[in-house]
């Protein structure tokens, strides 16, 4: 159990690993991994007065189900992997960011927040999360799932290059 321990990973292993579950999760529950519907859903629970008047929300009901299980273990899998690796360093404002935008923590948590709530728009429009497209819909072999994922990747770096282009010498 040493390797439970290490700060990284290497990453085919892994890949593999999470192909697997991947398929465990869709043969023993015909579903398949995601974790962006269940904020929709919360979404949906923080709204409930008027969110059966939505007309998406009408026809999707909104469930706590498997999916927030899923969330859930995500959260408490890399809590236990931080701990057990003793990694669990987590700077607010990290050294990157500071040598391009500043020490502002508020503006770090406002850009934050601001770049989660596009990542979340952006997958509700894709019909699918990055996990969902780059696991779940590449492992089934989806068309979309194979154009999602590089455009993302490519784009990813770009756009990380454009963002931090004048922070020099901080890795």
């Amino acid at each position: 159990m040493n390797w439970l321990r290490k700060k990284y990973w290497e990453p085919f292993t892994t890949g593999a690993l999470i192909g697997i579950l991947s398929w465990f999760a869709n043969l023993s529950t015909d579903n398949f991994l995601g974790i962006t519907t269940p904020f929709e859903h919360t979404a949906a629970f923080l709204i409930e007065p008027v969110a059966n008047e939505l007309r998406y929300f009408a026809q999707n009901t909104p469930e706590l189900n498997w999916e927030w299980m899923l969330v859930l273990g995500v959260f408490l899998g890399a809590y236990t992997s931080s701990k057990l690796s003793g990694d669990r360093v987590h700077p607010t404002v990290p050294p990157l960011w500071q040598a391009r935008f500043g020490k502002s923590v508020g503006k770090r948590m406002w850009f934050s927040f601001l770049g989660g709530f596009i990542m979340m728009y952006g997958a509700r429009v894709a019909q699918g999360c990055t996990s969902g497209h780059g696991i779940s819909g590449v492992l089934q072999f989806a068309v979309s799932s194979w154009i999602f994922v590089p455009v993302f990747g490519v784009t990813g770096i770009f756009l990380a290059k454009f963002l931090y282009r004048d922070a020099k010498g901080v890795a």
